[in-house]
This record gives structure tokens, C-alpha cells and sequence, in this order.
């Protein structure tokens, strides 16, 4: 739905208060055509509540309630307007400030994401189209060995990789073997298996690869789709709205945490930044005393892990190939005698192009898409990419694992319409549809209730930036290379944690915190930021559930979340934590993320943290860490699934992704949900073996090659 006449004259008004532009500049009405344009992209739920923002946004009597003067946003004076806009960005209310920092970040956001911005702040762009430019970008000195992640060939610009499958190519257009795309399939296709996996993430995929392998026939399904190492433009904006749920768009319903979710095959683990953690044996003993799980503590796990490793060739960083973020964490933290240790990645001839955030044209990421789904398909699975499923029906009743229908839609890559329906019957569904998904599959199909939906645990996440007197850039480099874990742990053993994240316009512009000059100020010091994130173990409240996923009555996902008391008291600690790194390594001066302007220049500044509110909107906090909303659990009340990951009462159904966590794992979960996934997918072949012959398509119209 196209802006109306007066809500694009408001919004280019913004637009102007926002970057900052001048009156008459001609970029204020071309960024609001681009933020209509976006929005044409986004849900159309989300667009239509961004138009109607606006229209209040402007009306007379929204002015009087905050200035008692009944005068439209757009009419006002440059001066007034931006003191309007700061009262809504502090303001008490926490609906003013949803308005506020939802407006805010599509604004900017959308006009970092032009390349045109890049020279302003120092950004130099994609990598493969030119040579690297600064010494911690592209391969590094020396010689390539295999106990290395990093590629050390030194070309003159990192090669590009055109991806050859190890397990085949097939049909007539040269498509994976075992792979459709939705614009293949007809408008009505059915198919029956033993297995029907939902995802290819962390879990999904891993779940598929061990159940192939195990000789059952596996159907997945992926809501995303297929993409390969050169359709990774290392673009921000269009990687994102490609790889990314709901166009990088997620978040919760107040906008105060925004959620980074892929939404593609290899799913997470497509666009993370491949830090490979296993979680702490204090966690899971917590797990089997207050959870019941069985052969999930740190002896149990401890072959599986090695396995995961293995197979994604899981490697420590070098002491030589860190980029200055990286480096400033370990030297500042080391500085303090605080542990703090190079990072464990999973990567084979990584070049150092910063983009892993927007996928790996390289293929040096070892994600599920470059190791397990080509795993599960040289085992005989199929996948079927740009389906959406909707709901899971139990078709028939008794049994130890009653038929069961998964109901899905074929989806346009490039619109997004819905073009065909695809049925898959099978005894067995693993659901890994992520802690957002797969609640809302069960909702939607009636087999909610109890822990399902609720317990979200997100790993709450602030940046705390470091302005040095050098270059630091950020955008260049492994982004995560290092990890301070002092304080991992804590007393109760829940605490925080310190990484790096990648620096890219659009989601650094989101980030960071202000409008106008302020905000302009610190994008053209990005360059000597090095960026740090807090991340802090949520939970330690254990029966206050911090946030949860729920389904309307339409069938639309709701988020919420709230920091709870004891993450409020670590988030502060984690900010001064990070802020005196900084210092140690050199830092002049130090911003977090409060709405409020806080610039610490020492150390004697810290308590400012402690006197800035940080509740929705009043801090900036994110999550690319989604877990908990089916945890394991031996009580249905409390928790979705058995401690063999089945759903309580519904025989056959499985989960094996981040929701299945007990609780907030306390350090990066991609490593841990392909533990869980291979401990629930050996339960499952068990349980329930190869049945020859049970498996092919039923009934497919216009589908072409399905196996």
C-alpha cells in the first residue's frame, strides 16, 4: 500500500531531522521514496502500522499532548522539531519512545544501506570486486596449513568461488540432486517419507544429515531458499532482505529488541559470525538437576562435540590474523588480567572478507548448508526450498507414531506470494523451525499449551563502542575472533560475556544511538570505533519467563520480551566491564547505546551506567541468540517437549532447534543445538527405524524432478 500525499510529506520531513539533511536538499525526498520502497518489502501488517505512525505523527493533537500547541510535525520550525523528537526518544511512556525508535531506525537504516553513504564514513564496501585495503583484510601472511581456519595464499584479490556440490548436480537445469526450489514445484504437490524435518539450520539440518544416514527417508522443508556463493553480493541491504526472517525486520512488538534470525538454507548458521562454543559443564548439570535431561551432560556431549567439530572444521584463530576490534578485546582484557582467549571458528580458507553477516561468497563458512545438508542429501533426503509450513495435523490417531500431515505453502522468491500448497505425510516430524517458528507451527495446530511459546531466552545484547585515535575499521577482518569470558559464569553461574560484532552501515546506523548531528557524528567516526558487545546469560530468574512467542487469532506471531531484575544488574555490569577493556587498550572515549547521550572518557565516568535507565527503547538491546520457547522438561506445565525431545502428548513429534534449550546455554547456542540435534536425532532413529519402501511422492502436479 503506497504512502498517501501528506504521510510521505511527513516522512520525508523526518527524514531530513534524522540524517541530518537541509532544507531543499534533494536526498530528503529520495530517502523517503526508498523508506516507501522498503516498506513495500516488509509484512504488510508492519508497513500499514508505519503509515498510521506517521498520520499520528503529524496530527495537531499529537503536538498538543507534548507541546500543548496544536501544530502539525511537518509545519514546525528545524529547532522545534528536533526537541519534539528528543522528548519522544527519552519520553517516559514507553509507547512514544516504540514510535520514536521504529521511525528512527527504518529512516536511517534504510539511508546507510546506499552506497552512496559509504565514502562519508569510511566504509570501503564489498571485497571482492577489488584488493584488500587494510592489513587485517583478505588472506593473511605465511602458509596455509589445515589447523587453521584462515586462507594464507595471498592472491591479489580473494578468490570467488563458484559452488560445485560434492553430491551432484541433476535434472535438467543442472539443480542440486535431492533439491527443489519452489518456482519448480506445481500448485499442488504431495509427498510421503519416514522423516519430515522442518528447517535447515543448526538443528534441522544436522537432525536430517543423522537421520538419512541412519538409512530413513527424509523430506526437509525450508521456508528460504537456496543460495550460492555468488548470489552473496556482500550488499547489505539486499542480503539482508534475502537471508534474514522477515527481511532483518524481526523484532519484538515494541520494537525493543530487534532479532536477527536467518531465513535461508543453512539458516543461522548461513549468516553468523561462526564462533564455535561448547556450553560449560555448570550449565548442563543444571540442566539434568532441574530440567531431567539424560546423556546431555559435558562427559556425554563431549564425543558429540568433538564430532561437530570435525566435521565443520572447527579451528582456533590465529595470534596474526586478528583484526583491531579483536585485538583491542584480548589486549585490553588481558591488560586487566581478565580471561579472554582467541575465538574457535568454523572456517577453511577463510579470507577475512568481514561479510560473514551477509553470507560467505568464499565458501570458507562451514555452516550447515556447506557440510550437513549436502550430507543429508548425499544420503537420499530431499529438500524442498521456499516453503513456508503453517500447521502439523495428526491424521491418525494410535499408534506409537500416528501419521501425521504437514500443511505448507510454495512461496515467490521474489514477492513473497504464496504460488502452490505442498503436503508432506510421515509418521515422524522434527520441528526446527527456530524459537520463533517452530512455537508458532505448534499454535497454529493446535498443540500448544504448557512451556510452549513461553521462556524465550534471547542472550540480550549492547554494543559499547571504543573511540581510539586510529583506524580500527571494523567492516574488515573476521568480526568475531575473541571472546573476554571473566564473568561468564558469575555466582549463581549466570553472568556475561564480551565479543566483537562486524560493522555495516545499516544495522551499525540502527544501533547506534540519537538522530541528527549526533548520530551523524558517530557514523563518521565508525571508522575508529572498535566495536564491543555485552551479552548476557538471561534467566537467572528460573520461573520468570522473560518473554514469549504467541499466535492471534489470524495466524500473526507476537514477540515479547523484558529484561528481568537480575539481567537489568548484569546488562549495567557488562557495559562497564566492556567500557574499562576499552580503556585498557587505548580507547579515548568511550558510547553505549542509551537514548539518554552517555559518553564516558575514563574510567571515573562509569557510574554514569548506573544512573541511565535501561529499560524498552531506554537502551539499545538485540539478539541474534533465539532459544527456549519448547525447552526440555519433565513437567508439561513448564516445558514443551520430553527430555528425548518429543512433544508432551503428541507421539512422533519432535523438536531439535534453539527452542528446545532447558535454558539460556551462556555462550554463542550454534555448537550446543547441533549437539542436541544429534543426541535427539539418534533417539528418534531408535525409536523408530527405516521402513523400506514407506517413502516417495504421492501425488505431485508440474513439480519436475523431486528426487
Amino acid at each position: 500500500m503506497p504512502l498517501s500525499s501528506a504521510q510521505l510529506a511527513t516522512l520525508e520531513t523526518l527524514c531530513r531531522r534524522m540524517v541530518p539533511l537541509a532544507d531543499g536538499d534533494p536526498r530528503a525526498a529520495a530517502l523517503a521514496r526508498a523508506t516507501e520502497a522498503r516498506l513495500a518489502t516488509m509484512d504488510p501488517e508492519q508497513a500499514t502500522q508505519v503509515a498510521r505512525l506517521l498520520t499520528v505523527l503529524d496530527h495537531p493533537a499529537t503536538a498538543a499532548l507534548t507541546t500543548a500547541r496544536p501544530v502539525r510535525f511537518r509545519k514546525m520550525p528545524p529547532a522545534r522539531q528536533d526537541a519534539w523528537l528528543r522528548g519522544w526518544e527519552t519520553s517516559r511512556i514507553p509507547v512514544r519512545r516504540t514510535i520514536f525508535q521504529a521511525l528512527r531506525r527504518l529512516i536511517l537504516s534504510t539511508f546507510y544501506a546506499d552506497p552512496a553513504t559509504y565514502v562519508g564514513i569510511g566504509y570501503r564496501g564489498p571485497l571482492h570486486d577489488r584488493a584488500p585495503e587494510v592489513p587485517w583484510e583478505g588472506p593473511a601472511p605465511g602458509v596455509t596449513t589445515d589447523d587453521e581456519p584462515i586462507d594464507r595464499s595471498q592472491p591479489e584479490r580473494p578468490r570467488i568461488i563458484r559452488i560445485t556440490p560434492s553430491f551432484g548436480a541433476g535434472g535438467e537445469d543442472g539443480g542440486m540432486r535431492g533439491m527443489t526450489e519452489g518456482t519448480r514445484l506445481g500448485a499442488d504437490t504431495r509427498v510421503r517419507a519416514d522423516v519430515c524435518v522442518v528447517g535447515t539450520g543448526a538443528g534441522g539440518a544436522v537432525a536430517a544429515a543423522r537421520l538419512a544416514e541412519a538409512g530413513l527417508d527424509v523430506v526437509i522443508l525450508e521456508e528460504g531458499g537456496w543460495w550460492r556463493g555468488e548470489d552473496f553480493s556482500e550488499l547489505e541491504a539486499p542480503m539482508t532482505q534475502a537471508l534474514y526472517a522477515d527481511a532483518g525486520a524481526r523484532a519484538t512488538d515494541d520494537v525493543s529488541v530487534p532479532m536477527l534470525q536467518g531465513r535461508a538454507v543453512g539458516g543461522g548458521t548461513l549468516v553468523n559470525w561462526m564462533i564455535m562454543l561448547r556450553t560449560r559443564g555448570h550449565v548442563l548439570d543444571e540442566w539434568a538437576a532441574e530440567h531431567g535431561t539424560v546423556g546431555m551432560r559435558a562427559a556425554d556431549l563431549a564425543p558429540v562435540f568433538e564430532r561437530i567439530e570435525a566435521e565443520t572444521h572447527t579451528r582456533t584463530m590465529p595470534d596474526d590474523a586478528h583484526n583491531p576490534p579483536n585485538r583491542a578485546l584480548l589486549d585490553g582484557a588481558r591488560a586487566l588480567g581478565w580471561s579472554a582467549q582467541a575465538a574457535r571458528i568454523n572456517a577453511r580458507g577463510c579470507v577475512r572478507s568481514g561479510f560473514c553477516g551477509l553470507g560467505c561468497r568464499y565458501d570458507a563458512k562451514q555452516g550447515t548448508a556447506a557440510v550437513h545438508i549436502p550430507m543429508a542429501l548425499a544420503a537420499g533426503a530431499r529438500l524442498y526450498t521456499d516453503v513456508r509450513v503453517g500447521r502439523v495435523e495428526v491424521a491418525e490417531r494410535g499408534g506409537r507414531a500416528p501419521l501425521k500431515r504437514m500443511h505448507a505453502t510454495v512461496l515467490d522468491r521474489a514477492t513473497g506470494r504464496e504460488t502452490g500448497r505442498v503436503t508432506v505425510e510421515a509418521p515422524v516430524v522434527v520441528l526446527a523451525a527456530g524459537a520463533v517458528g517452530t512455537p508458532a507451527i505448534l499454535q497454529r495446530s493446535g498443540m500448544g499449551g504448557g512451556g510452549v511459546g513461553r521462556f524465550l531466552r534471547l542472550h540480550p545484547t549492547t554494543l559499547v563502542g571504543g573511540m581510539y585515535g586510529r583506524e580500527m575499521y571494523g567492516g574488515a577482518g573476521v568480526p568475531l575472533s575473541s571472546v573476554c569470558d571473566e564473568f561468564v559464569g558469575g555466582d549463581d553461574g549466570y553472568g556475561f560475556w564480551i565479543e566483537c560484532p562486524p560493522m555495516y552501515p545499516a544495522i551499525s546506523a540502527a544501533a547506534l544511538p540519537g538522530f541528527g548531528e549526533r548520530h551523524r557524528r558517530l557514523m563518521e567516526g565508525s571508522a575508529r570505533m572498535a566495536p564491543f558487545i555485552v551479552l548476557v546469560r538471561d534467566g537467572a530468574d528460573r520461573n520468570l519467563s522473560n518473554g514469549g512467542v504467541t499466535v492471534d487469532r489470524r495466524g500473526r506471531v507476537h514477540i515479547r520480551y523484558r529484561l528481568g531484575p537480575a539481567e537489568r544488574d548484569r546488562i549495567r555490569r557488562g557495559i562497564k566491564a566492556a567500557a574499562q577493556v576499552h580503556f585498557a587498550a587505548g580507547a579515548r572515549e568511550v558510547v553505549t547505546l542509551h537514548a539518554a547521550e552517555t559518553v564516558l572518557r575514563s574510567t571515573a565516568d562509569l557510574e554514569m551506567v548506573d544512573q541511565r535507565p535501561c529499560g524498552p527503547n531506554q537502551l539499545g538491546v538485540l539478539s541474534a541468540h533465539v532459544n527456549g520457547t519448547c525447552r526440555i522438561g519433565t513437567d508439561p506445565r513448564t516445558s514443551g517437549c520430553t527430555p528425548d525431545g518429543e512433544r508432551h502428548g503428541v507421539p512422533g513429534l519432535y523438536v531439535a532447534d534453539g527452542s528446545l534449550l532447558p535454558t539460556a546455554p551462556g555462550v554463542n547456542p550454534q555448537e550446543t543445538i547441533m549437539a542436541l540435534a544429534t543426541v535427539v536425532a539418534g533417539r528418534i532413529a531408535d525409536r523408530h527405524p527405516a521402513r523400506a519402501g514407506s517413502a516417495g511422492v504421492l501425488a505431485t502436479a508440474g513439480a519436475g524432478r523431486t528426487r
